[in-house]
């Protein structure tokens, strides 16, 4: 299909049951495959959706708390049989995909667990992002941040004929760092997949979905397309997903918002990069990206030293003395 400056983008949450084994992760998929249709087909008369998005854990959630368990039951490599699913599916419609995530295991990485979501488009997949920031201590996904010799890029960004997208998972995105490494590279769409769980969730008084998912939008002058969980606490107890997904302008509007609570929702909402480069090039007033001062900011100083430093496999008590000694550092 013909390169498009201005289409729509759905979030899409879900509230599927998590698979125990990797043998019920296509059930998931099938049933985001069918989300994809209705989104793409149901919103035609509107505008053209060429941007689907899924949360974080739509494919299968850690429900087990050893890397070993996690490894044995749920974890497959990627590319994989349910990426080609998706791969289909782009092409069938000419849209690009941000799959919810895999909990992905890779020959390269033994004993090593990863949160991977992976961006497809009708050419098959275009990026693999892992996740960087696991939610510590509990998630012992392993973060390619911690990882001797880890080569691939951490922060990759696609450049589309639907614009330059990036994507970050959950946690990533109260790192203010992590986001602007996406807009430093060029991206325009900001993809945020999500579990973003209650009480931090889509109301007052925190709110911090929407809090956050705003101000990534504004200071990285860019698009944010946020999909999160709707699961009820009955599907990942004993957090409940507040849902909310949304999609955010570069100036921190939100242009449409599923209503707070559990449930399956699509979201859909207007992305217009003609609008977006030509603010970017005339804008001199709150420009923060040219007017980024990066000799000012000194992150020399390591913090959190990897829960990998020891060698051991990740833990959640190996994960609390990790936070202990980068709380140390921040007091040194």
């Amino acid at each position: 299909m013909p390169p498009l400056a201005r289409y729509w983008a759905a979030a899409c949450q879900t509230d599927l049951p998590n698979p125990p084994t990797r043998a019920g992760i296509a059930r998931n998929v099938s049933h985001m495959l069918a989300m994809v249709d209705r989104a793409v087909q149901g919103y035609a008369p509107f505008g053209t959706v060429r941007l689907v998005a899924f949360p974080e854990f739509a494919n299968a959630a850690p429900i087990y708390a050893t890397v070993d368990e996690l490894h044995d039951r749920l974890a497959v490599p990627i590319p994989n049989e349910h990426t080609e699913r998706y791969h289909e599916k782009a092409r069938e419609h000419g849209v690009y995909i941000q799959t919810g995530s895999f909990l992905e295991t890779d020959n390269r990485y033994p004993g090593m667990v990863f949160n991977t979501t992976c961006l497809i488009g009708p050419d098959g997949i275009l990026t693999r992002y892992r996740k960087v920031h696991p939610w510590i201590p509990w998630e012992v996904h392993a973060s390619p941040h911690d990882i001797v010799g880890y080569a691939e890029d951490l922060f990759p960004v696609a450049d589309t004929e639907i614009g330059r997208l990036g994507v970050a998972t959950c946690y990533d995105w109260l790192f203010p760092e992590a986001i602007r490494q996406l807009a430093l590279k060029g991206a325009e769409v900001l993809i945020r997949i999500s579990a973003y769980m209650d009480p931090w969730g889509a109301t007052p008084p925190m709110d911090w979905w929407t809090v956050v998912n705003r101000c990534r939008a504004l200071e990285n002058m860019a698009y944010v397309v946020a999909a999160n969980q709707g699961a009820s606490a009955a599907h990942y107890p004993p957090f409940s997903w507040p849902g909310g997904s949304m999609i955010v302008d570069y100036d921190g509007r939100i242009l449409s918002q599923a209503d707070p609570g559990p449930g399956e929702k699509i979201v859909v909402g207007p992305i217009d990069l003609v609008a977006l480069r030509a603010d970017r090039e005339r804008r001199v007033g709150h420009h923060m990206l040219a007017h980024l001062r990066t000799e000012a900011y000194d992150y020399r100083r390591s913090i959190y030293p990897g829960s990998l430093a020891d060698g051991s496999k990740l833990t959640v008590p190996g994960n609390e003395r990790a936070i202990a000694q980068a709380k140390k550092r921040l007091a040194e």
